[in-house]
């Protein structure tokens, strides 16, 4: 570190000391990314921690459970954010990360959506207009007030990708 000062003191540079460091490039996070290493000890990159908690941070901001908003228009708002981090860490070799997010960025979607319903009766009609099986829309329905718990496993034969991808919303796996 104390060569790197006397070059970049020669060239009229400033170091932050705060973000620099000298030492293996497995222990740094550089740009949001990190660096580790896969089976037949091939180096790969990841997103790092912190923008993965960031990002899961932001989805959280913009889709508030309350705010009485269309699912159109969450998805309106979002769009642009998930276009454009999925544009800068494209180059992260994770697709399980990807693959977590997505799921975890649905499933919050669809808890969403069920409290938008709110009453059992609405939860019952709007599934069975989506085709929803008799089962499952009174299944889901008895159990109107626990959102995230509904929105994981029955909801996810009615409120599907493909219902997603209707509305728009890019995937990121």
């Amino acid at each position: 570190m104390a060569l790197l000062r006397k070059l970049y003191t020669g060239l009229k540079l400033q170091i932050n000391e705060a973000k620099s460091a000298v030492g293996s490039a497995f222990g740094r996070k550089f740009l949001g990314y990190a660096l580790w290493v896969a089976k037949g000890k091939e180096v790969k990159c990841k997103v790092a921690e912190k923008p993965l908690q960031n990002f899961k941070a932001r989805i959280r901001q913009l889709t508030r459970r309350s705010g009485g908003r269309s699912m159109a228009h969450v998805v309106e708002k979002l769009r642009p954010y998930l276009l454009g981090w999925k544009a800068y860490f494209g180059l992260a070799q994770t697709p399980g990360v990807w693959r977590e997010l997505d799921e975890w960025l649905r499933h919050r979607l669809r808890a969403i959506q069920l409290k938008h319903w709110k009453r059992p009766q609405t939860i019952y009609r709007e599934l069975k207009a989506l085709g929803a099986t008799e089962d499952v829309a009174k299944r889901v329905a008895v159990n109107s007030r626990r959102w995230w718990r509904n929105s994981a496993k029955l909801l996810n034969s009615v409120l599907t990708i493909a219902y997603f991808d209707q509305l728009g919303l890019p995937r990121l796996s």
